[in-house]
């Protein structure tokens, strides 16, 4: 006769344990994934004040939720927490806009010369110039939130075609999106579009997997940004303060 296998206590304890940890990382991804969202859509903008109440009702979730994918954005470098004022979303003063570039650059450019190299697959070169066309269109509707979201995307496939996994752990696009959102409300259209334009000459150097081309082009790209920067009054800055 086959014995019955029952469920032991200690063993409906674990399986209960790992579900409530499941589902307390599911609740804090739900804080973490909405905020950033709502930065990039403009429903949250750098410097502003986070009221624990009407975040947890927007996202359904419990203060100690909150709180916690709170301190994971703090390290991320999107939330700054102050134990006597409470949370804000963060905010870049000029020298923080320049150290971040200062850190991006070298990357990128590390990206898109890997995808030069090393991808010759037409299908991936197809994409990245769809993702590049698609970041124009973005920018001459001024959908800021799909804007950042096709260029995530555009990243992402630079990365994945160079064929090096940890240059998506170290590329700081948390903190870009937050950078992008803080300014682009401060530029024009057509620098929007100039910057948009940037990212079409980044995919047809990869395309010609021509390496030394694809590095100019981002070096290019962030001398654009740069100089755009450059050209904005202090009062676009100043909103860090804040945080």
């Amino acid at each position: 006769m086959k014995a019955e296998m029952t469920a032991t206590p200690s063993d409906t304890a674990a399986d209960d344990s790992e579900a409530t940890t499941v589902g307390a990382r599911d609740t804090i991804m739900a804080v973490t994934e909405g905020l950033t969202y709502c930065i990039r859509a403009g429903q949250l903008v750098p410097g502003q004040h986070l009221v624990e109440a009407d975040l947890t009702q927007r996202f359904g979730v419990s203060r100690g939720s909150l709180r916690e994918g709170l301190k994971q954005l703090n390290a991320d470098g999107i939330v700054t927490l102050s134990r006597f004022r409470g949370a804000f979303i963060a905010a870049l003063d000029r020298k923080g806009v320049s150290d971040l570039l200062d850190v991006l650059e070298p990357l990128c450019t590390l990206a898109a010369r890997l995808a030069a190299l090393h991808c010759h697959d037409a299908q991936a070169h197809a994409a990245l110039r769809e993702e590049a066309q698609t970041l124009v269109r973005h920018s001459e509707t001024g959908g800021r939130a799909a804007y950042l979201e096709s260029r995530r995307r555009f990243y992402d496939h630079l990365i994945e075609m160079g064929g090096n996994s940890e240059l998506g752990r170290v590329i700081p696009l948390a903190r870009t999106d937050l950078f992008r959102a803080q300014f682009s409300t401060v530029q024009t259209k057509e620098q929007h579009r100039r910057h948009a334009r940037g990212y079409i000459k980044i995919a047809e150097a990869v395309a010609e997997n021509d390496a030394g081309k694809a590095e100019r082009a981002v070096r290019k790209h962030f001398a654009g940004t740069r100089a755009t920067l450059d050209l904005l009054a202090e009062s676009a800055f100043a909103v860090a303060g804040r945080g």
